[in-house]
């Protein structure tokens, strides 16, 4: 199970993965199936408490009491199901992470914002951070062991915010948002990948020091 789902978190469809649920953070599908969202919501119960290498279909059918056949209907297989609560994840990530930038003044305060609270988010998340915990290899791995296309869909979440502050006249016209982006996620992912023996990322004021220190200069921002 672990090759598998870490075989599709790193596939080529992993970007449009991460890009869907972007997508579904700025625009909301009306359509709404209860029998689903309760499978999913009983399967992430089921893996934040058991682990999603422990858990199977049937653990979920269970705890959402419902019946295999009636999981089966909504996913074909475990993976699908896997798939489906990381997006949802993943999107509610993306949810917080616009709300939380909305209450910076700057640029300068937008990346620094950005970047602790995505640290937080990911390690605080129960599926997400414990899978970095107790599962590593399953998500944490997929990150440096697809070709980089998880991180790159990331990285194009982070550069379309940048060229948004472009658009407002908040950065320079001629900053190279994809490779600022790039390197801005790959800095964040090695703190969430291996701990730090020097900066506590439990620690706001540290990675928010960390934040203006080599993040924003990024930016070639004039004095705000």
């Amino acid at each position: 199970m672990e090759n598998a789902l870490s075989a599709r978190l790193g596939s080529a469809s992993t970007q449009s993965l991460l890009q869907r649920a972007y997508s579904d953070a700025r625009a909301r599908d009306e359509g709404f199936d209860r029998t689903k969202m309760r499978l999913l919501d009983a399967a992430y119960e089921q893996f934040c408490r058991m682990g999603i290498q422990r858990s199977s279909m049937e653990d979920v059918a269970r705890r959402a009491e419902l019946s295999r056949v009636t999981v089966y209907r909504r996913f074909a297989t475990k993976d699908a199901l896997v798939e489906q609560v990381i997006v949802r994840e993943f999107r509610r990530y993306f949810d917080q992470f616009l709300i939380d930038i909305r209450h910076a003044h700057t640029a300068a305060d937008r990346v620094v914002v950005g970047f602790v609270s995505s640290l937080r988010a990911f390690r605080e998340n129960p599926l997400i951070g414990g899978l970095m915990a107790a599962e590593p290899t399953l998500l944490a791995g997929s990150m440096i062991a697809d070709d980089g296309r998880m991180l790159g869909a990331v990285s194009q979440f982070v550069a379309g915010q940048l060229r948004r502050e472009q658009e407002a006249g908040k950065v320079p016209e001629d900053l190279d948002t994809d490779l600022v982006a790039d390197v801005m996620v790959r800095i964040s992912a090695s703190f969430l990948t291996a701990r730090s023996q020097v900066v506590d990322v439990d620690d706001a004021e540290q990675l928010t020091m960390v934040a203006r220190q080599f993040l924003v200069p990024m930016l070639r921002l004039a004095e705000e």
